[in-house]
């Protein structure tokens, strides 16, 4: 990990796309600059993101080893936990379409599955795993980028590509379809409305509001609150159509059985209980889902596609 490599000259191809996307939404803070909040800092925090990206250049040409290496993808992949809030500054412009989705919900289902999904498993035994699987979302992105990083570093800047490519077409999505999910929707409109199948249009309610449903489960369970601090800390009323979370993990457990059949097998488990659990704690609608799992198959191929046609340098592939 710390033996020195070939200095190889220029940005990763996850720098170049997180470049381009700070660039772009940069871009649109300009263009609507007298609508948001504050756009000042926005373009001042995307100013500290291009130095701390210039910073981990320059450690690596200092000390040109797999660990600068390392430190420049983590870094990109580090600041998705800036730009998914992010989304929620922009999108919040635009009217809410939530009501849309509710409503197309109940005309397939006869339901809510949001709602009812919780309530036909109520118990801990459901709502541990299931808040489990949602917790492993993250770590199951991290263990499939560490394990090409140890394993299989010939790959390691495409698939650190993919993925972050991945994240910024989703949140490209999240900035110009305003969809909050049930767990800001719900409380927005009232229960009563909602058992009654009345979905009505909130435009920018959300706007100035971002009232946090808590999830429903097994309130005593551990993962139960630990998911229940993480929405506290970091969830807006944006992302949800279509689920990130499950397209991305699905992603992931592509990349997992490419590396290691036995490494897809560990993750599938885990990528079910995810899956379900974004419904069950009513973060997304159940068409939030199917479409994860649908954009999930383009966006992957798409990404893919992107990194060899424009921004494969072929860096990692001449290393042992």
């Amino acid at each position: 990990m710390f033996k020195a490599i070939k200095d190889f000259k220029g940005l990763l191809a996850v720098e170049k796309i997180s470049l381009i996307y700070n660039a772009f939404t940069t871009l649109m803070i300009l263009c609507l600059f007298s609508r948001m909040d504050h756009p000042t800092r926005m373009i001042i925090e995307r100013v500290v993101i291009v130095a701390l990206t210039a910073c981990a250049y320059s450690l690596y040409r200092l000390y040109p080893c797999k660990l600068t290496v390392f430190v420049r993808v983590a870094l990109q992949m580090s600041f998705l936990a800036y730009w998914y809030p992010d989304t929620y500054e922009f999108n919040r412009l635009f009217p809410n379409l939530d009501h849309l989705f509710a409503s197309l919900e109940q005309f397939l289902f006869y339901c809510q599955p949001s709602v009812e999904f919780c309530k036909w498993l109520p118990s801990m035994w459901f709502s541990e795993p299931f808040n489990f699987g949602y917790f492993c979302y993250y770590p199951m992105i991290a263990i499939v980028s560490i394990y090409y990083f140890l394993y299989r570093f010939q790959w390691f800047e495409k698939i650190s590509f993919v993925l972050v490519a991945s994240f910024f077409i989703y949140y490209f999505i999240y900035i110009f379809v305003p969809v909050a999910g049930p767990q800001f929707y719900f409380p927005a409109i009232g229960m009563d409305n909602v058992m009654a199948g009345v979905f009505p249009s909130i435009g920018d309610y959300f706007n100035q509001n971002a009232i946090l449903l808590p999830g429903p489960g097994y309130e005593h369970g551990f993962f139960y609150n630990l998911v229940e601090l993480s929405q506290a800390v970091g969830e807006r009323p944006t992302a949800a159509f279509p689920s990130s979370h499950v397209g991305i993990s699905t992603i992931v457990l592509i990349m997992a059985y490419r590396a290691k059949k036995w490494l897809g097998h560990l993750m599938l488990p885990v990528y079910i209980l995810l899956c379900c659990a974004t419904v069950y704690i009513q973060a997304h609608y159940l068409i939030d889902v199917l479409a994860g799992w649908m954009s999930a198959i383009v966006i992957y191929l798409f990404s893919t596609y992107l990194y060899k046609r424009y921004f494969a340098a072929g860096y990692f592939k001449k290393m042992k």
